[in-house]
């Protein structure tokens, strides 16, 4: 059967959760690091689809094809833990603890990190024949998305502050989607089709995805982007996370586990 029912993949992702917690630190690091450096490079791929037929649409619907790489190769996005560890808690799974799923996150936000910047810096590199040219039109977009997301919400305040981390709520809202979508099915067409039609949302709504901004934004300094990395990590990177967190476990991780796992009580009739 090509199809799990609710309770069935809610407790896959409840044992994909706990898996994780137990997993050595060295695939964790490296499971994330491969994450981390595929998405980057499906954003390099979707700004140049962007940028050479001036719709951004283009972009946004050929960029899932790196999320659907990572998720079937295994490797682990940041977003993805955020829902499913804090689950296995939840469910008083034996050794799963505040303090190691703390110590997943931080590895895996590392991994995630090494690998997006790895890419950064080959594809700065690459566009500018070894930092002897401008990187050209590509080069210069990634720039100002960094410029506009980072300076561009800080010129508005605590509004601007409230609508980056909601934006981030709101990627991971869709994000978390993609994940627990392949595991809904156990065809790889199936999953592959779940996970495109959420990740491709939250990219063209230019949601706020704190993987991605890993790559865009050091790629963005290399590049010439006026803002500095202060403004990165307050004016983007740390809202962004948190924005992530609350996201994706309160709209897709709770919501499901309280719905198909702790059931409440049948309504009873007269």
């Amino acid at each position: 059967m090509a199809y799990l029912v609710p309770t069935e993949f809610v407790t896959k992702m409840v044992d994909a959760g706990e898996s994780k917690i137990y997993m050595a630190t060295r695939d964790a690091l490296i499971r994330a690091y491969m994450a981390g450096a595929i998405l980057a490079l499906a954003a390099v791929f979707a700004v140049s689809c962007t940028v050479a037929t001036g719709v951004p649409l283009i972009g946004a619907m050929l960029f899932p094809v790196g999320f659907c790489m990572l998720y079937l190769m295994g490797f682990d996005l940041l977003t993805g833990v955020f829902v499913l560890t804090p689950l296995a808690w939840i469910d008083r799974r034996p050794g799963v603890t505040i303090p190691r799923i703390l110590k997943h996150w931080g590895i895996v936000f590392l991994g995630n990190f090494l690998g997006a910047f790895t890419v950064a810096v080959l594809m700065a590199y690459m566009f500018t024949f070894g930092f002897n040219t401008d990187g050209g039109k590509i080069a210069q977009t990634v720039a100002h998305i960094g410029e506009n997301r980072t300076t561009g919400y800080a010129a508005y305040g605590a509004a601007g502050m409230l609508t980056l981390f909601i934006r981030g709520m709101l990627c991971n809202w869709m994000v978390s989607m993609g994940v627990v979508g392949a595991m809904v099915s156990t065809t790889v067409g199936g999953k592959v089709l779940a996970m495109w039609m959420p990740i491709m949302l939250f990219f063209f709504m230019a949601f706020e995805h704190s993987v991605v901004n890993m790559f865009l934004f050091p790629f963005g300094m290399m590049m010439g982007g006026n803002f500095t990395v202060m403004d990165y990590l307050i004016w983007n990177e740390i809202p962004t996370v948190l924005g992530n967190l609350v996201g994706g476990l309160a709209f897709t991780g709770l919501t499901l586990y309280s719905t198909h796992v702790r059931t409440g009580a049948k309504r009873k009739f007269n």
